[in-house]
């Protein structure tokens, strides 16, 4: 018997459809959490003013000591990735996450 399984993303904050998987880290623990575009892009603004002063960590995780806090994204949004695939000759849902090779693409192209 065939099955077909969709993955939708609820939004972590509001329950609403997510758009994308926003990745983060504070005090040496990394998290991800399923935004809209909306939400992403108020996580984003919040973290901005600390991350435009901040400096990028080096590969790897480090151990012993406390970590001060650092913030990182997940790059380019998932509506902006579909835009530029659809553009490209890629076809791909509305929903759920981009495939790997697609980001790759489009990381390739950019």
């Amino acid at each position: 018997m065939a099955q077909k399984v969709n993955i939708v993303l609820v939004d972590d904050l509001d329950g609403s459809e997510a758009t994308e998987t926003v990745s983060f880290a504070l005090d040496g623990t990394s998290y991800e959490i399923d935004l809209n575009d909306e939400n992403a892009a108020a996580l984003r603004e919040a973290l901005s003013g600390y991350v435009g002063h901040a400096r990028k960590a080096s590969g790897g995780n480090r151990r012993g000591g406390r970590r001060t806090a650092s913030a990182t994204t997940s790059g380019p949004s998932a509506a902006d990735v579909r835009a530029w695939a659809r553009e490209n000759g890629y076809e791909l849902s509305e929903r759920g996450r981009v495939p790997a090779e697609v980001r790759q693409a489009y990381d390739a192209a950019h």
